[in-house]
């Protein structure tokens, strides 16, 4: 196991290197620059900016100077937002992001799993029917549509909860941005656990432990869940990395203060550092999340047998 861990975490690096590379490249190369759209600039101040920041230097200069950085962990100065850097930055917003993406994700694992759970026992009965229906609806909207109904609903009509905004310590102004985050997710985990735990329940070793006169409830829990829990396990890396780095859309709805403010802010302005240090961390996330559920899932499955 642990030359595994070792090797996946060696695994990570070239993979992260070949994302920050891509990115550095595809955002240098675009049209247009960080600094024009500020008016009135002559060329002798816009070719200041440049050298001040290092943009007259070659591609591979650049690239060989950001690596140097991002290897004593900065990420270097915001060309836009220029009283903080990209670090404080995402050190102002990733709590926020990582705290929705939580909750989001805890809120459908909660419906999702036991939604599922009671579709393939009661299979072609209401409970089925009714997951079919809320799953179609809540993977067909988008979450642009879902969060200004629910704030319309909640908040404007029935002054449950508030509209938008942030204030640390306060649950309360999570609650709508992690439904409408979270309830796509619960959908497909729901469609997921129901397709897995029908299948497991028509396996031959189920249908031997119900022969020797086990009931339901131990078969359920000892038998079938387990096995039946594994596609949901595989599922849980990439799903917890959207939780957290697809959140763009929900933190802009509501007003949250996320790293997704800064993500979409930054590709409008075109500040590199700032969306190639976005990128870094939500790159970083995404595959450390994923060797975690590989790890899961091998715990799980005692098939998986990692040497």
């Amino acid at each position: 196991m642990l030359r595994y861990l070792t090797g996946r975490i060696l695994g990570l690096l070239p993979t992260l290197l070949v994302i920050v590379t891509l990115s550095f490249l595809i955002l240098r190369l675009a049209p247009g620059g960080p600094f024009d759209q500020e008016q009135g600039l002559s060329p002798q101040v816009r070719a200041n900016l440049d050298r001040a920041y290092g943009l007259d230097q070659s591609l591979p200069v650049q690239y060989a100077h950001y690596l140097r950085g991002l290897l004593h962990g900065d990420f270097g100065p915001s060309l836009r937002q220029r009283d903080f850097t990209v670090r404080e930055l995402i050190a102002q917003g990733l709590p926020v992001s990582l705290t929705l993406g939580l909750a989001a994700l805890l809120l459908a694992l909660a419906v999702g799993i036991p939604a599922g759970i009671a579709a393939a026992l009661w299979q072609g009965r209401a409970p089925d029917h009714l997951l079919s229906g809320f799953a179609a609806c809540a993977l067909a909207l988008p979450s642009f549509v879902v969060g200004p109904l629910l704030a319309l609903v909640f908040a404007l009509h029935l002054h449950w909860l508030p509209v938008a905004g942030w204030q640390h310590g306060m649950p309360r102004y999570l609650v709508l941005p992690a439904i409408t985050l979270g309830l796509p997710m619960a959908a497909y985990l729901a469609r997921l656990m129901r397709a897995s735990l029908i299948e497991t329940l028509r396996s031959a070793y189920v249908r031997s432990a119900r022969a020797r006169g086990l009931g339901a409830a131990s078969v359920l829990w000892h038998h079938a869940l387990p096995p039946a829990l594994l596609p949901v396990v595989s599922y849980l890396g990439p799903a917890i990395a959207f939780v957290v780095t697809g959140s763009l859309v929900v933190e802009s709805v509501f007003g949250l203060p996320g790293t997704g403010r800064y993500l979409v802010q930054g590709a409008i302005d075109r500040d590199y550092p700032l969306v190639l240090g976005m990128v870094v961390v939500y790159g970083t996330l995404t595959l450390v999340l994923n060797c975690l559920a590989d790890l899961l899932y091998g715990a799980l499955d005692p098939a998986v047998h990692h040497a």
